[in-house]
């Protein structure tokens, strides 16, 4: 098969042929027919993952057919329309045993763990529990931006976040993480503010609903308070940055609510007093388990939420690599997904 090939950190990868995944007990071979481009996988690119071994083949969010299915494996069959939570849980663990799967100690995760889907086949171990049949309305490249950030951010404004309607909800980056929690906010009736440097996100950000929109580099902090009426009840760093960090706390109103879901390689520095002094809550969302997805389904299919107008650009495998070495510069508007 095709794929794309990390040979060193930081280093330019390239396609070419491998060998095809084996199909391991209990999981199964899915013939990858749309993948997302996400900044988590630059961050691999870049070696800020310890779980990376050279050579790698990158990529985590996926929907596809079904290719092959693994001894043990019962109720999934060829030819199946299927995507995964970038997390494959064990299904078996305490923290599984308690619905937990998106914190499974046991977990492996494509493009991580093992080989991803930036090919044509990926292999998913734990296939029971982890994998998810598409509705027949969904198309596999709305189904490949479900399975890390319009799921991460599902879980992290609805359930970790507990946003309510009428809340002053303020998003950090409007990358694909962030304009999808931007949609999913304003869906549930929050009042939305969204921040980045790009005007093309900004703009992005007020045709997925949010209310204000804040150039990055301005008095961030000053301009949300303004817009807010003294504070956000709801920060979330959907980048990942110290500075973004500090600017999303001090936005917050007393007993605010902050959401920490972009990647911090570099560590962070909190005022610790103010968390305490303002009772501010630091929330950290990882994810989001297989089974948790149909109430996220429903909204997709009854209209309320809208992840396929969140993809602005499709690419080939052979474009991949130049698409990844663009995220240094920073992260685009909108999704881009793969076919390979």
């Amino acid at each position: 098969m095709r794929a794309v090939v990390v040979e060193g950190f930081g280093v330019l990868p390239s396609v070419r042929e491998v060998a095809v995944p084996r199909v391991a007990a209990g999981g199964v071979l899915v013939r990858v027919e749309a993948t997302g481009l996400c900044r988590s996988d630059w961050h691999g690119w870049q070696g800020h993952d310890s779980d990376i071994v050279l050579p790698h083949v990158p990529g985590h969010e996926l929907a596809g057919t079904i290719a092959a299915v693994g001894e043990g494996v019962t109720g999934w069959e060829i030819g199946e329309r299927v995507t995964t939570p970038f997390i494959c849980a064990c299904g078996t663990c305490e923290q599984c045993r308690a619905g937990n799967h998106q914190v499974c100690p046991d977990q492996l995760q494509p493009g991580f763990n093992y080989w991803g889907s930036f090919a044509e086949y990926v292999a998913l171990p734990f296939a029971e529990v982890n994998l998810i049949r598409l509705p027949d309305g969904l198309s596999f490249d709305t189904a490949a931006g479900l399975g890390c950030r319009f799921a991460t951010s599902f879980r992290a404004i609805r359930q970790v976040g507990r946003v309510q309607a009428d809340e002053n909800v303020v998003i950090f980056g409007c990358g694909g993480v962030g304009l999808s929690a931007v949609m999913i906010a304003a869906a549930l009736g929050a009042r939305v503010v969204a921040v980045d440097t790009n005007p093309e996100a900004l703009a992005l950000a007020r045709a997925y609903g949010a209310t204000d929109t804040v150039q990055a580099g301005t008095d961030v902090v000053a301009a949300i308070k303004d817009l807010t009426n003294g504070g956000a009840d709801v920060t979330m760093d959907a980048l990942g940055a110290n500075s973004v960090v500090q600017q999303a706390l001090l936005s917050l109103r007393p007993r605010g609510r902050h959401l920490q879901v972009g990647l911090l390689p570099s560590g962070v520095q909190l005022d610790v007093s103010r968390l305490i002094g303002q009772e501010l809550e630091w929330l950290g969302s990882h994810g989001m388990a297989a089974h948790a997805y149909p109430e996220m389904l429903d909204l997709v299919a009854d209209g309320t939420l809208r992840p396929a107008e969140l993809i602005t650009r499709t690419i080939t495998l052979d474009e991949v690599p130049a698409a990844l070495d663009a995220l240094t510069a920073g992260t685009p508007a909108g999704v881009t997904v793969i076919h390979p």
